[in-house]
């Protein structure tokens, strides 16, 4: 994931629900019905946690003072990986011990979050290898990871995938460079395969900007998508309704308070439905979380250990 260090009046418009707009006729994974968290009115809030790190367990540990609900709508495990096999020359689907212990413990780490109404994705990101959601050498090839994909979410009972074409180095062992085909034939695949399930974009990468291909374009495919570059607002480039984008990106911890705020108040006063947050740890972040739920929602943030 990118920092930007590393390259990386409220209006009555903006009168939106994360219940509607975010869960709605949702139910978690395990079959029960999505959490007793009240409603809170104002854009969704995305949390990715780095599990090499820390526990998904962080995302349930924050509400709002007036009100009670959840601070953060959607729960993102950073990260899978997208893996080459040099010896049947296919892209596989890799979980790293830390990833792979959080899946393993989905009663423990997962299904608190779900039961809150949280909805938890699964971010696949490049691994250095040369595969890539834009060098797939077929559509066989394409729908094929895209059943990978689908049957984690299936195994393990999560709320959708999130896509992250970074670090790819494509051209590594003797891979394709990106092609316009592709990622088009990926989410297609997917989409089919989970058609109720959450799909979301981290706006950056080859693949982010091969949204079309032989007549076909797949930005409705998406649920949402979001800006890469912590500190900063960029609107995606991509074709889908305020609602379900997050120009606004804040690193907890590192960007900071009045950034994050003015880039909350931001998101309100554009109309914009979502905010994206990274790198939620295990510290009371209560002071950071409430410089943008104030502007968001109108509260302080409360961390509960």
């Amino acid at each position: 994931m990118f920092t930007l260090v590393r390259r990386k009046a409220r209006t009555a418009a903006l009168a939106l629900s994360t219940a509607a707009a975010l869960l709605v006729g949702a139910t978690a994974a395990s079959g029960a019905p999505a959490g007793p968290a009240p409603v809170k009115q104002g854009p969704a809030s995305v949390a990715y946690v780095e599990v090499n790190n820390n526990s998904m367990l962080n995302v349930g540990k924050y509400t709002l003072a007036n009100g009670g609900g959840n601070v953060f709508d959607v729960a993102v495990i950073f990260a899978a990986n997208i893996n080459y096999d040099t010896g049947t020359n296919k892209a596989y689907l890799y979980f790293n011990d830390n990833v792979q212990r959080a899946l393993d413990n989905v009663a423990t780490q997962i299904r608190p979050l779900q039961r809150k109404g949280i909805k938890v994705l699964l971010s696949v990101l490049g691994n250095h290898q040369g595969a890539g959601f834009a060098n797939f050498p077929s559509q066989q090839d394409a729908s094929a990871f895209a059943k990978q994909l689908s049957d984690a979410v299936a195994e393990y009972g999560l709320d959708g995938i999130d896509f992250d074409d970074e670090y790819a180095e494509y051209g590594t062992n003797g891979t394709a460079q990106p092609n316009d085909s592709s990622f088009v034939h990926l989410v297609t695949a997917l989409r089919a395969n989970m058609p109720d399930k959450i799909i979301s974009l981290y706006n950056i990468g080859p693949a982010a900007s091969r949204l079309s291909y032989g007549g076909v374009d797949i930005s409705s495919d998406f649920d949402y998508a979001w800006n890469p570059y912590y500190g900063t607002w960029q609107v995606p480039g991509i074709a889908l309704p305020k609602s379900k984008l997050s120009p606004a990106a804040v690193e907890i911890g590192r960007t900071s308070r009045g950034t994050a705020a003015d880039l909350a108040r931001r998101t309100v006063d554009e109309g914009y439905g979502v905010y994206l947050t990274y790198n939620l740890d295990g510290s009371d972040r209560s002071a950071d979380v409430s410089a943008f739920t104030r502007e968001l929602y109108g509260s302080e943030a409360v961390y509960t250990p």
